[in-house]
């Protein structure tokens, strides 16, 4: 990922005193290593966690970095996203950057409204008439809704992606949109860049 000039202190901070507890962890089994009754594999596996739980914030503090440039509602974004995940509410959100997407996605029902938390939140509860395909986010609006995005078609050994992931992977490819995903089934959040999707850790502040 390219760093851009932004800054994002709270999640800086929480990324350095997880990466602060990691280290400390590490220093630990390695002192444990000379005790017969350690339990190393249950100590790498803490230590494991730890790291996702550090790539999450860091994905979160790098979506934003690439966010702000393109729209300065990603909070409301953030905030709707928090709240969708928490309801386990399937969603999948589409932010236009440089690249156009009129030819690369099936055009759904035009809104042309301005973003906020509970409109975007709204469209993705089930029975909605919009909430089965993608959000078309552009700077500060949500043009349209119900899109559908074109399908990767890499696959991923015995790893199962639903519908939304391939669909958020799929547009990643073809052009330099991100594509924020919400699964309907854990409620857990990703985001997808250039083929790659990340896990984030987005909290409702």
């Amino acid at each position: 990922m390219h760093n851009q000039d932004c800054n994002f202190t709270p999640l800086k901070r929480k990324l350095k005193e997880q990466l602060s507890d990691i280290t400390g962890h590490l220093q630990q089994v390695i002192v444990n290593l000379d005790q017969d009754g350690s339990c190393l594999l249950g100590e790498l596996d803490s230590i494991r966690t730890k790291f996702m739980e550090a790539e999450s914030i860091s994905s979160t503090y790098y979506l934003n970095c690439f966010l702000f440039p393109f729209t300065s509602k990603y909070q409301e974004i953030a905030k709707s996203v928090y709240h969708l995940s928490q309801k386990n509410l399937g969603a999948l959100i589409v932010i236009q950057r440089e690249d156009g997407l009129d030819s690369l996605i099936t055009p759904g029902i035009p809104l042309s409204a301005e973003i906020t938390s509970p409109l975007l939140e709204s469209i993705f509860v089930p029975g909605s008439p919009l909430h089965d395909g993608a959000v078309l986010v552009r700077k500060d609006m949500i043009i349209s809704a119900a899109n559908v995005l074109p399908l990767t078609a890499k696959t991923y050994g015995d790893r199962k992606l639903g519908t939304r992931h391939r669909a958020a992977i799929g547009l990643s490819e073809i052009s330099d949109a991100l594509v924020l995903v919400v699964s309907e089934e854990t409620g857990r959040t990703s985001f997808c860049m250039e083929g790659t999707m990340y896990p984030l850790s987005i909290s409702s502040s």
